[in-house]
């Protein structure tokens, strides 16, 4: 067919990683619905497209008239950065395992030989691989084509062999068969083929179905109850020696399960789920260098019990015959805020929020900024960085989130304190544009302050600092130099309120003397007759105060 490419040469990768990023945007809420294995948190398009989309970005810095092998390797690379999740860490080792054959060679015989080096590999990658998920489509697609031939021949033979596979999963793994699902991990791989198919032939193959209704799923891991897998799942990049990566595995694998490993040549992606995060990190921090390190707590919460709702039937039948549940619709809008501790996130949670955790020292980038957006589920979001620093990461997370049509209000929210004054006045009821303005006045009426440990001697506005001062910043700047936490914090609330002030917010961290708080509420009960005190604890990862006075 003319237009079409005779090989799998650099443009052809190009035209193949777009359509590919393109066509996962389209199934990505799709691909999150049926998600039910290893756990059912409803993120597997998302990771899939958050993984493309890193793949992507890299094969778009490689300078044009770059070779193949320049840019399927940059593909590859590009995947390995940014893989999110067990489907998205998989994926990104299929893709590197086809790059190692196709930077030789784009014919059919090529292609062929790169899906089998794939499957070889993502199945190398993982733990304990399980029949039924995203391996046994790979597999299955890289059988289907073997012994070559013409290369777009080959790519569309991988393609029926993977929708073939993708169709019997349900008969090999029990949550997918009681979800009356096909594996969501095996689904992304088919539209990541399918977009192989489209780039090869020009014609877009026909897509999986499904189901008009959706049922609504009850979180699973590895095959468990709600509730009854890890708590965590842990992902960092490693820099590290294949030796040391061996004994990573081992003790990883020890610790908890979905463990998948996937890289090489001292740079690897590293995913685990277990009950104990913090051994994770341990455990890379012995092998290597953690790097790009994502905690997230998966949700436990009981779900509803019914997924489906039966119909009558007579005693004695084998089996009731079932109605799906539809699927929850996207939310009008939804709030996410980044918040400086576990407290807080609890908080901005209980009042509605989808939360990001800033850990010290490791500012949400914008992929997990994008991750949280998509998170919210909803049709419009309004977006609280809370942090001067992080108002262009979220400035982007906004830009890539409009272009697959959410409607984002970023409002450059500098300070925690900032976003609970917003997330205050917020009503889901309200016109959007309504709703965005008063959130936005009334963060911009609360003026903002922390207390902080000063590390080393350092010049400030206020002065010199010596190691274990305490630090009042005001609005950003070091406004006070102090000796005692309670002193300090006095002195920077007096300045505070020298200028007016109807309500102050004094959030806590998790290591400040608990007296500290009920000292200054007293403080401005005696001192400002009019001016009320609500107090809020931080938890762990937040600063020793933060203050806020509207």
């Amino acid at each position: 067919m003319s237009g079409v490419p005779q090989t799998l040469d650099a443009d052809a990768v190009r035209s193949w990683c777009a359509g590919a990023l393109a066509a996962l945007g389209r199934e990505r809420a799709d691909i999150d619905a049926i998600n039910v294995y290893p756990v059912a948190d409803g993120d597997t398009g998302t990771n899939l497209y958050l993984t493309v989309e890193s793949a992507a970005r890299a094969v778009d810095a490689v300078p044009a008239g770059g070779d193949v092998a320049e840019v399927i390797r940059a593909m590859a690379h590009g995947a390995l950065l940014g893989a999110r999740g067990n489907s998205g860490t998989i994926l990104s080792q299929l893709v590197r395992g086809m790059a190692a054959v196709l930077a030789d060679g784009g014919d059919g015989d090529h292609l062929a030989r790169a899906l089998a080096a794939a499957s070889d590999a993502a199945h190398a990658a993982v733990a304990h691989p399980v029949e039924g998920t995203v391996l046994t489509v790979a597999r299955a697609a890289a059988d289907a084509c073997d012994g070559g031939g013409h290369l777009a021949e080959v790519a569309t033979r991988a393609y029926e062999g993977a929708r073939a596979a993708l169709d019997a999963t349900p008969g090999q793994l029990a949550a997918l068969r009681d979800a009356g699902v096909v594996d969501a991990g095996g689904r992304g791989l088919v539209t990541v083929l399918g977009a192989l198919v489209e780039t090869l032939t020009g014609q877009a193959p026909s897509r999986p179905e499904t189901p008009a209704h959706p049922p609504v799923l009850a979180p699973v891991a590895e095959g468990c109850a709600a509730g009854d897998g890890p708590a965590y799942e842990v992902i960092y990049l490693l820099d590290a020696g294949d030796s040391a990566v061996e004994r990573l595995k081992a003790r990883l694998d020890a610790l908890g399960e979905s463990l998948v490993v996937v890289g090489g040549d001292g740079l690897w992606n590293v995913h685990v789920h277990v009950d104990d995060a913090g051994a994770a990190v341990e455990a890379g921090v012995e092998a290597g260098r953690p790097h790009r390190i994502r905690i997230t707590h998966f949700d436990t919460r009981p779900a509803p019990t019914p997924t489906t709702a039966p119909s009558p039937a007579a005693e004695g039948t084998e089996a009731a015959e079932t109605t799906p549940l539809p699927a929850a619709e996207p939310a009008d809008r939804a709030i996410v805020a980044v918040v400086p501790g576990e407290g807080l996130a609890g908080l901005c949670a209980e009042a509605g929020a989808t939360t990001l955790l800033a850990r010290p020292g490791e500012p949400p980038a914008d992929d997990a900024l994008a991750e949280a957006i998509h998170r919210a589920h909803a049709h419009e979001v309004v977006l609280l960085p809370n942090d001067t620093e992080l108002r262009a990461a979220a400035a982007r997370a906004a830009v890539r989130a409009r272009a697959e049509g959410i409607r984002v209000a970023l409002i450059p929210t500098r300070a925690a304190v900032q976003g609970i004054a917003a997330l205050a006045v917020h009503e889901p009821d309200r016109d959007f544009e309504e709703d965005v303005v008063a959130m936005t006045a009334a963060a911009g009426a609360t003026r903002y302050a922390e207390l902080a440990v000063a590390e080393r001697q350092s010049f400030t506005s206020a002065g010199v600092c010596q190691a274990g001062d305490i630090l009042g910043l005001i609005e950003g700047d070091v406004a006070v130099i102090g000796h005692d936490l309670t002193d300090t914090a006095r002195t920077v609330l007096d300045r505070m309120l020298s200028a007016g002030g109807e309500l102050v917010t004094l959030v806590v961290g998790a290591d400040t003397p608990a007296a500290l708080a009920a000292g200054l509420e007293q403080h401005v009960r005696t001192a400002y007759l009019a001016v009320d005190t609500v107090v809020y604890q931080a938890g762990e990862g937040a600063p020793p105060l933060l203050i806020g006075v509207e």
